[in-house]
């Protein structure tokens, strides 16, 4: 039960925060040359499917924690130091998302945003990938490993 767990918990992380991390990069430049272009309807709907992209597979990404909190059980590691520092970099990621990223992309999305807007968004979309690096790398090379890594 723990290698299927282990499974979906990865599966989901590359499915679900793959996507998020990369329409979320992508986004910044094409709010740009939206807003250096307001006429280019291309530009605009590629904004808005970047966005969209970021919302649902942001939705998508529960499942993550969820199957991680459930193979961590599994395997015996709810209190090791490399979790608890995975989940609290997890849930600053989650927070950098939810509170300053996908606000900032709305505020772009509905057109009353400023180029200072996307500055502070790639900032914020950096600091979110960082995170999740973090907690990727944590995931792979963790204290006390089995892997032999």
């Amino acid at each position: 039960m723990t290698k299927f767990l282990l499974a979906v918990h990865v599966l989901a992380a590359i499915v679900a925060i793959g996507p998020v991390t990369v329409a979320a990069s992508m986004f910044p430049p094409a709010a740009r040359r939206a807003l250096a272009a307001p006429d280019d309807a291309r530009a605009s709907e590629t904004v808005r499917l970047l966005h969209r992209i970021c919302q649902v597979y942001a939705a998508v990404g529960l499942a993550v924690p969820v199957f991680g909190f459930a193979t961590a059980g599994a395997m015996g590691v709810m209190g090791d130091p490399w979790l608890i520092t995975s989940i609290v970099l997890t849930v600053l990621a989650a927070g950098v998302l939810l509170v300053v990223v996908l606000p900032r992309q709305e505020v772009l999305v509905e057109g009353t945003g400023a180029r200072e807007t996307t500055v502070q968004l790639a900032m914020f979309t950096g600091v979110f990938n960082l995170l999740w690096a973090t907690v990727t790398i944590l995931m792979i090379v963790r204290p006390g490993s089995t892997t032999g890594a």
